[in-house]
């Protein structure tokens, strides 16, 4: 008797534990039921950026459980991918490998989307980028060797149209017609640079030099006494690239006496408030694009921006330059998951070519390539006092 006791006791002991592990696991499921990935550069020289990009999308997230708009609970999940294209495909493996991941914001660089792109469309799971704006990050799905689905998006406008519109201003607002370029052999880099050389030559403009450098340099010393010596007298130098090589060329630009009337003009991976730890008053003057229209003079930004600062109140987590389009890319991809039905990554592929999200950035609709139709380029100019990004009018 006491042993078939002991043997019911045990027996009901072991249906507990299992009923236990089986509500355990029940409530890690709910817990994370849905994961957007955030595949963006969180340490190294453009880690400010990502860490921004990053706080946007997991306030979005946020945004979204407490607004009890699914019935399941959603999760931000970071990757670093260091700003390095090998790492990427690295984290872009690792992000396919989870079922419990829907979609992804990023990456942040042209050099890291591309690769990983090719990883996503074998899940396939789509990829909406806040950064990336070399025209090959989406033209690749229409090659021939393109294999998958299109998984490829973006909410920011390309190079083509950023480059082009540096050398209008340059040409037709500024009055330059010689112009040198450098950049910094990255996809991003020298495409922006090729489509100003493409559309300044065009208007009558003369491209004097045309040279590389490799990110990581920091004397450019040789090259710009070059260029300042140079029989053809150039009136500027654009610089295709991101803000740390951007803001050493700057202090040493200023060093060997290139000041106005020769101007400096870059891009928006050059236009950050880290620019300015960089170059210092260096950069006072500094043209920069910037995609869109800079969030603070956004009349619709300014609820997000006023969430943001009271949502992240830490010394180092002011908004940077492409928060914004990583907050509106979660929204696409919530609207996306809203509109499959379930949390699905197929069906949120299939979902996300007929979204039309209203929000920061106006109404972002996708063209077949997977671009979005605003293509809106705005003129900034540093200025140092106030470390300040004013757009030129």
């Amino acid at each position: 008797m006491a042993k078939t006791s002991l043997g019911a006791r045990a027996s009901r002991r072991v249906a507990f534990l299992l009923c236990a592990v089986a509500a355990l696991c029940a409530c890690g499921s709910r817990d994370h039921a849905v994961i957007i990935a955030v595949a963006a550069p969180l340490t190294g020289d453009t880690g400010a950026e990502g860490q921004g990009i990053k706080r946007a999308v997991i306030m979005a997230v946020e945004e979204a459980n407490a607004s009890h708009r699914f019935p399941y609970k959603i999760e931000a999940k970071p990757f670093d991918d260091r700003a390095d294209p090998k790492e990427a495909v690295n984290v872009a493996n690792l992000i396919i490998s989870d079922p419990r991941i829907v979609a992804v914001v990023g990456h942040y660089t042209s050099g890291c989307s591309i690769p990983a792109a090719k990883v996503y469309a074998r899940a396939p799971i789509a990829m909406i980028s806040p950064g990336a704006t070399t025209p090959e990050v989406t033209l690749q799905q229409l090659s021939p060797d393109w294999i998958g689905p299109r998984v490829v998006f973006r909410d920011v406008a390309t190079d083509d149209v950023q480059g082009a519109a540096a050398a209008e201003f340059a040409y037709k607002r500024l009055g330059k017609r010689r112009m040198s370029l450098v950049h910094d052999k990255t996809p991003y880099g020298q495409g922006i640079a090729e489509q100003f050389q493409k559309t300044f030559e065009a208007l009558g403009g003369k491209v004097v030099s045309f040279d590389g450098i490799s990110v990581g340099d920091r004397d450019f010393k040789a090259l710009l006494t070059k260029i300042k010596d140079s029989p053809d007298r150039p009136q500027g130098l654009y610089f295709g690239g991101l803000y740390t090589e951007a803001g050493l060329i700057l202090v040493q630009m200023r060093e060997l006496g290139l000041k106005d009337p020769f101007i400096f003009m870059s891009d928006d991976g050059a236009q950050s408030p880290v620019l300015y730890e960089v170059a210092g008053d260096a950069a006072d003057g500094a043209y920069l694009t910037t995609i869109g229209v800079p969030v603070e003079e956004l009349p619709s930004a300014q609820d997000f921006i006023r969430r943001y600062k009271k949502r992240w109140t830490g010394a180092s987590e002011d908004i940077k330059p492409f928060d914004h389009f990583g907050y509106e890319a979660a929204q696409i991809v919530l609207d996306a998951l809203e509109k499959a039905g379930a949390p699905d990554r197929e069906k949120v592929l299939a979902a996300l070519p007929t979204v039309r999200h209203k929000g920061i950035l106006g109404e972002t609709v996708f063209d077949d390539k997977g671009d979005t139709q605003n293509k809106i380029v705005t003129m900034t100019r540093a200025r140092a006092k106030d470390r300040a990004f004013p757009s030129v009018r």
